[in-house]
């Protein structure tokens, strides 16, 4: 495991594994991101699916239940944005990991107030602008992964060797990880840590309701989709919610139809509240090799012990 620990991702965050959770609305919360950083990677909170006031609760108890490194997720998006970068401040946060925007936008300022931030990218042309913005780590995402997608649908194995060709920074792949063999084969492709969501969405500590947590383990090849391009394209589990969305595509790409149909909370409904028919199920490809619901612990041990004995 040295190779692990002496990781460039390993030594900047301060982590025994450079293994980090993604940041998955409505399963990040503090249990799954503490249990993450006290089994030596980095967990993150989803602040995505917080009102300001849930997301500092989060903050502080996950300070209370880990002495270790933690960080949060923070969409562009976020229609509350500086209220979120204001408590990430207040709460003096250490690692802020931004998606779905600019690199620029927030880079510079968190980087001065000793933050280091790292930026989630689905292209090298966007892998670019994160070294131009100085961000300190970028995070490589192919289209295998759940939730909030590229449009290019670059595979993680074609996205990580031309990223790693760009750019100087430390690289993490995410997208479709979820064996420690995976970890491996990324890593001889140039990454340096990986980011895991759709198995750590499945753990006991995951913020999810149960039934979704279940459902994943269910899940084979073919079950989920990348839709929803002409919003924010996702990766969905094909149920009557994606078949209603199908519908509207097949009358017109209807932006704002979409827009409305999505409107009703849709992602809280099915992974927060458990309405597997009538709520939006964001997961990866990965789930295909999830079969059991596990604690965050065996998790780790089933990685590092299947990294361990990949050729």
């Amino acid at each position: 495991m040295q190779a692990l620990e002496q990781s460039r991702v390993s030594q900047l965050f301060g982590i025994k594994y450079p293994i980090i959770q993604g940041g998955m609305v409505w399963h990040s919360g503090w249990q799954l991101a503490s249990a993450v950083s006290n089994n030596g990677g980095l967990g993150l909170l989803g602040a995505g699916s917080m009102y300001p006031d849930v997301f500092r609760e989060q903050v502080q108890k996950c300070k209370a239940a880990t002495q270790k490194p933690f960080g949060v997720n923070i969409p562009m998006f976020y229609p509350d944005i500086q209220e979120l970068i204001n408590i990430i401040l207040e709460e003096k946060v250490k690692i802020v990991f931004t998606s779905a925007g600019s690199p620029k936008l927030y880079t510079e300022m968190l980087q001065k107030e000793g933050i280091t931030v790292a930026h989630v990218v689905s292209s090298t042309k966007f892998a670019i602008k994160c070294e131009e913005a100085g961000v300190d780590a970028i995070v490589a995402e192919g289209f295998e992964a759940g939730g909030h997608n590229g449009r290019d649908e670059t595979t993680t194995l074609c996205l990580i060797p031309n990223v790693r060709k760009h750019t100087s920074k430390p690289l993490i792949a995410a997208g479709g990880i979820a064996l420690g063999s995976q970890m491996k084969a990324v890593m001889v492709l140039g990454a340096e840590g990986v980011q895991i969501g759709s198995l750590f969405a499945a753990t006991t500590e995951a913020s999810a309701d149960e039934n979704w947590k279940q459902k994943i383990t269910t899940l084979q090849e073919g079950d989920t989709f990348l839709t929803l391009k002409e919003l924010a394209p996702a990766r969905l589990v094909k149920n009557k919610f994606f078949y209603e969305l199908e519908e509207l595509y097949n009358k017109g790409r209807d932006a704002e139809a979409l827009d409305q149909l999505l409107g009703r909370a849709r992602a809280k409904k099915g992974m927060f509240e458990g309405d597997l028919d009538n709520g939006e199920l964001e997961i990866g490809q990965s789930s295909a090799l999830i079969n059991e619901i596990l604690p965050v612990k065996q998790v780790f041990q089933n990685l590092l012990t299947q990294y361990t004995v990949a050729p």
